[in-house]
């Protein structure tokens, strides 16, 4: 079956960076598109970047300059480097791929603050 299993949340300071994994497995990794998305307690989930199996990738404005989206298909391993990190983006990230239907990751918590 599926499983997708994050990493690399933490605390850091505002202006820090911190660097997302998550591994998956249980399908083909390097045929599916891969996403990252966030979500705050009460709020909706967030799409906040995407990659293709070419390697195209697409960012919300809120992140754009700021988050980079990689993946490494010999590892069935997809990161979300996240520089410059605000407060605003304190949430918990999510990994994500659809095949035949949604399968999430666990959660990492990610907290900006001083």
């Amino acid at each position: 079956q599926v499983q997708l299993v994050e990493s690399g949340g933490g605390l850091v300071q505002p202006g820090g960076s911190l660097r997302l994994s998550c591994a998956a497995s249980g399908f083909v990794f390097k045929f599916r598109p891969m996403n990252w998305y966030r979500q705050a307690p009460g709020k909706e989930r967030e799409l906040v970047a995407t990659i293709d199996p070419y390697n195209r990738t697409k960012y919300p404005e809120s992140v754009k300059g700021r988050f980079t989206i990689s993946r490494d298909n010999d590892n069935n391993t997809v990161f979300l480097q996240m520089n410059d990190l605000k407060p605003e983006d304190t949430d918990v990230y999510y990994c994500h791929v659809r095949r035949d239907k949604d399968h999430w990751g666990q959660g990492t918590q990610v907290t900006v603050s001083s």
